[in-house]
C-alpha cells in the first residue's frame, strides 16, 4: 500500500478486522503488513519448529586407550571412532598412562598419530595430540 501514516495503516486494518503486525521495525521507515496476528504467530513459530529440526547438535564421543594396546583393540577402536565420525559426532582420543608409562609420551603421541592416519578418510584433526595430566588427548572432527 506504500508509506502512509500510522493512523491510516490502523484504520484500514480495523475497518478488514485484521490486525496491523510489524514485520521488520529496524527498517526505515518500519515494514509493517496487514494480516491476522494469530496466524502470523503460528506460522513463525512453524517455521522456528522447522529451523530447530534442520539443526544438528555435535556430540563429542571418547575413545580411550592404553600406550600398549594390541593390533586387535586397536582396529576395534578404529571401527568404532569410524562409526562416530560418519555419524557427524567428534571423536575425543584418550590415551591413558598409568605408573611410569608416562616417561614415555613418544609412544601415546606415536599412537595418537596412526589412529589419524587410519581415520584419515573421515576425519581431520582438530587438536593435535598433547599431555594433560596423566592423559594424551587429541581431537578429531568428521570432514564436510
Amino acid at each position: 500500500m506504500g508509506v502512509m501514516p500510522l493512523e491510516d495503516a490502523l484504520r484500514s486494518a480495523r475497518e478488514k478486522n485484521l490486525d496491523l503486525v510489524n514485520v521488520a521495525p529496524q527498517a526505515k521507515p518500519p515494514v509493517c503488513r496487514i494480516m491476522d496476528f494469530g496466524k502470523y504467530k503460528y506460522e513463525q513459530s512453524k517455521r522456528d519448529k522447522e529451523a530447530r529440526k534442520k539443526q544438528r547438535s555435535i556430540t563429542v564421543k571418547e575413545l580411550k586407550l592404553r600406550p600398549k594396546i594390541e593390533d586387535h583393540d586397536f582396529q576395534v577402536k578404529v571401527r568404532n571412532g569410524q562409526r562416530f565420525l560418519e555419524k557427524g559426532d567428534k571423536v575425543k582420543v584418550t590415551v591413558m598412562f598409568r605408573g611410569r608409562e608416562i616417561t614415555h609420551p613418544e609412544l601415546g603421541k606415536k599412537l595418537c598419530l596412526k589412529l589419524a592416519e587410519e581415520l584419515s578418510d573421515v576425519s581431520v584433526v582438530e587438536k593435535q595430540p598433547k599431555v594433560e595430566g596423566r592423559n594424551m588427548i587429541m581431537i578429531l572432527t568428521p570432514k564436510q
